[in-house]
């Protein structure tokens, strides 16, 4: 077991993974957001997404998105591309970098892209020569690296084959997503020592739902294995439109709390991170699920009251 990272990068997707799972959100109120994260110190926001509007309504505006938000000089503002056409309104509305998406498992990949994983690596090809003639990264999100909500349990050997495709297909880091939450420490310490047997440390991310309250048990395990990249959701939104009871993200607060906690450098001001989820919170008319989140409010509120007495 390796020690415990010194920094980590935190990727903020609340603004893509979080909000494209969410009935309406104004475009207004998705460039107040990213405007808000840029200003905390996060250095990687997910501001949009460039799919199909028939099967993700949410995202169809992040064309707007993007010419409107206030970039800060050190942020990449990403966007998830499944195509070359994707790729292409990506390049023209600024985003610099892209990310590209498949699954660890047949079931999910048919019911998500409508392909098999074979078919959905060779989709990406000319999107990644596309890429690097623009010198742009790309980055390769991995589903559903413990369990299929169609095909049961994930084989991390399965997990780890499918990783070493997204790395040699050109991706520069490989984010690992339990999609539906369901993952154990255990689980996920076996799942990352396959992978890392193909896929250098450096170039993993991880990405964990909190549907059965394991994200930062994971991601303390996780990190005790050497990876440095972690990917959270402000307030924690987000849920998995394919994956029916999924919660969000592990909200990007708790992440920070955590790694503060142990010593491990973010660069990123928690309680802007925490006005910002409470402020898109507010418009979705519903608490922040991050309990250091709330934990932080009801610090404020007793403060205020003892100032007042």
């Amino acid at each position: 077991m390796m020690s415990l990272p010194s920094k980590v990068t935190i990727v903020e997707v609340g603004a893509r993974d979080g909000l494209q799972n969410e009935d309406f959100v104004s475009t207004d109120a998705k460039v107040a957001l990213i405007n808000q994260l840029s200003q905390t110190g996060l250095t990687h926001i997910e501001a949009g997404s460039f799919v199909s509007p028939k099967w993700v309504p949410q995202m169809a505006d992040s064309g707007d998105v993007f010419a409107r938000i206030e970039r800060e000089d050190g942020v990449i503002y990403a966007a998830l591309t499944p195509n070359l056409k994707g790729f292409e309104q990506a390049m023209a509305s600024g985003a610099n970098q892209v990310a590209i998406f498949t699954s660890s498992s047949e079931g999910f990949c048919q019911r998500n892209i409508n392909c098999s994983i074979a078919e959905s690596l060779k989709r990406f090809e000319p999107l990644i020569q596309a890429a690097k003639a623009q010198h742009m990264p790309v980055r390769g999100y991995l589903s559903c690296v413990a369990d299929c909500p169609y095909d049961g349990p994930t084989q991390p050997e399965q997990v780890a084959s499918v990783a070493a495709d997204l790395l040699a297909l050109g991706c520069y880091e490989i984010s690992l997503g339990d999609t539906i939450g369901t993952g154990t420490p255990l689980r996920i310490a076996r799942m990352l020592d396959a992978v890392q047997r193909h896929v250098p440390t450096e170039q993993l991310a991880v990405h964990f739902h909190d549907t059965w309250g394991q994200a930062l048990a994971n991601l303390y395990q996780a990190l005790s294995m050497g990876i440095a990249t972690l990917d959270s959701s402000v307030a924690g939104l987000g849920g998995c439109p394919y994956a029916f009871g999924a919660a969000g993200n592990v909200a990007t607060e708790d992440v920070l709390y955590l790694c503060h906690g142990l010593g491990i450098e973010t660069g990123v001001d928690l309680p802007a991170v925490a006005r910002a989820g409470w402020a898109i919170s507010a418009e979705l008319a519903r608490m922040p699920t991050s309990k250091v989140s709330l934990a932080l409010h009801q610090q404020a509120i007793a403060a205020t009251k003892t100032k007042q007495h």
